[in-house]
């Protein structure tokens, strides 16, 4: 660096060189001109001394969410024009332990409050990065006593100094403005966390609820088994049966009980599981009772896909707020370039002994621009560049990315969902069936034309049936509970992403909270 020091005085020398010249005692009209002009002068002409080099450009280019094609399953069901999730969007399985279980949570667990730590670290980086848009006043007092040719003495200095960055090109403002990008990035990442415990909890309480089912099931299969065990042993000790056909008969009742525990172990896990979900221990879950949610919970659909999955998302809003701020990155290292002027001033006494310090006598005080112009760095600042160039690409790639994911994730919930309506209706249908072969095979067992065994068997398929069944609709309010959560759940679109503006000309023109988008930087 070479350093161009205009002042009023001789500034950058020690306070002691200084003792006694009236020079920094008053303040000369004369040398203030000359070097306002000199300042000015130079200004001017060093950016034309600075050249940014070439060859470093931003390479990737941003996806228009509405030149993307959503597919048929998006486009159909958009047609219907329904709202957007609401924010306690779980609330429609009807389940009051659910809400309960999805509140503790959003509450208590401990990844949601990492999250927040996070943004107010993010906050406190903005706030460092604001300071420096603001002037620096310092103080200093120094009493100190010192020998010198055989004599001791005390140097007094009491100063105030005064610095202020006049940023000319942008680079403290671009870099705020970085940060503030850097604290939505924080902010959308934390909803996304929130977001992920709600789908977590819904999913697994859905989990449970098949459990539960699954174990009733099991339970009737286990004593049907059994009795299908008692009846062949009774035909066999009537000359009925042989022994090969009791111990068919005998095989699948331990599987029966293996089946039966395994699930109870699920659902005890299941509870675990609820519990650290909630930030509570295991012994929480065990006052979790038997899930009741709503079986048929409707599809809903906004009209405004894929546009607005820019700020429903929290997870696509992070990701254009990370290009934001990589896009402010470059304007910061493109600025380090150019000269960068401070506005310097002190004033306050310094003295040899207590006799006259801080009179009028030994008052000094200073005032002048600093300026700093680069001249040879060996590659530091192009390097720099080519790093923060390097980001930009990568965060607009990495939104491109998750801007289709999400679009997928919608489409991939619609094609299930519409997969598992038509899989309900036949197993609705298969389930009917069942239960009419059970009916006539009881009829006929009540009448005497058939034997107890052909009821049992009947009932064994009523139960396959029944189990079919259970988990089509489980799997139908798990793919609704993914559907919401590609549609970004309940996300308020103004907390998400607030200040996008897409498609404006010139991004990080503003220093408050909300920044202008770009396609570039």
């Amino acid at each position: 660096m070479i350093l161009h020091s205009l002042t009023t005085g001789i500034y950058q020398l020690p306070t002691r060189a200084l003792r006694g010249v009236s020079l920094f005692r008053r303040s000369c009209a004369h040398p203030v001109k000359k070097a306002l002009f000199a300042l000015a002068a130079v200004t001017l002409f060093l950016p034309g001394c600075a050249r940014l080099p070439g060859g470093i450009e931003p390479q990737a280019q941003l996806l228009d969410p509405n030149t993307l094609d959503a597919g048929s399953a998006v486009r159909n069901e958009a047609e219907t024009g329904s709202p957007w999730p609401t924010a306690t969007w779980w609330k429609a399985y009807g389940d009051p332990q659910l809400d309960l279980l999805v509140e503790q949570a959003t509450t208590d667990n401990p990844s949601l409050r990492l999250a927040q730590a996070r943004i107010a670290r993010a906050r406190s980086l903005a706030g460092g990065a604001k300071s420096v848009l603001w002037p620096r006043i310092n103080s200093s007092v120094v009493l100190s006593r010192e020998k010198y040719l055989g004599q001791t003495y005390w140097d007094n200095d009491a100063l105030f100094d005064f610095v202020y960055n006049l940023d000319l090109w942008g680079k403290n403002r671009s870099a705020l403005e970085a940060a503030l990008g850097k604290v939505k990035v924080a902010e959308a990442e934390a909803r996304l966390v929130k977001l992920n415990l709600e789908t977590a909890v819904v999913r697994t309480y859905i989990a449970l609820s098949l459990q539960y089912t699954a174990r009733d099931i099991a339970r009737t299969t286990l004593q049907q088994r059994r009795d299908i065990l008692a009846i062949t042993q009774a035909r066999e000790v009537a000359g009925l049966a042989t022994e090969f056909e009791r111990s068919q008969a005998e095989t699948p009742v331990p599987a029966a009980r293996a089946e039966l525990e395994s699930i109870t172990e699920a659902i005890l896990l299941l509870h675990n599981q609820l519990s650290t979900l909630t930030g509570r221990g295991p012994g929480y879950g065990e006052a979790i009772v038997r899930p009741s949610p709503i079986l048929d919970v409707p599809i809903q659909l906004p009209s405004t896909l894929p546009a607005d999955l820019l700020g429903r998302r929290p997870d696509v809003a992070a990701q254009r707020w990370r290009v934001e701020s990589a896009g402010k990155s470059i304007k910061t290292a493109k600025a380090a370039f150019y000269p960068n002027i401070n506005l310097t001033a002190y004033i306050g006494w310094s003295a040899l002994g207590f006799a006259q310090f801080m009179s009028a006598g030994t008052l000094a005080h200073g005032f002048g621009p600093a300026i700093t112009l680069p001249i040879f760095e060996g590659g530091r600042l192009r390097s720099e560049l080519g790093v923060a160039t390097a980001d930009y690409d990568e965060a607009v790639e990495s939104y491109n990315a998750t801007l289709l994911e999400a679009l997928q994730s919608v489409s991939d919930a619609l094609v299930t969902l519409r997969s598992l309506d038509k899989q309900r209706s036949e197993a609705d249908k298969a389930n009917a069936l069942a239960k009419r072969a059970y009916d006539i095979a009881m009829r006929g067992y009540r009448a005497g034309l058939t034997n107890y065994l052909d009821v049992l068997n009947a009932q064994n398929q009523t139960l396959v049936e029944a189990l079919r069944k259970a988990k089509v609709e489980a799997r139908r309010l798990d793919a609704h509970a993914l559907l919401m959560q590609a549609l970004g759940g309940g996300a308020d679109s103004n907390s998400s992403h607030a200040g996008f503006a897409t498609g404006a000309a010139d991004p990080g023109t503003q220093t408050s909270d909300t920044i202008v988008l770009a396609k570039r930087p």
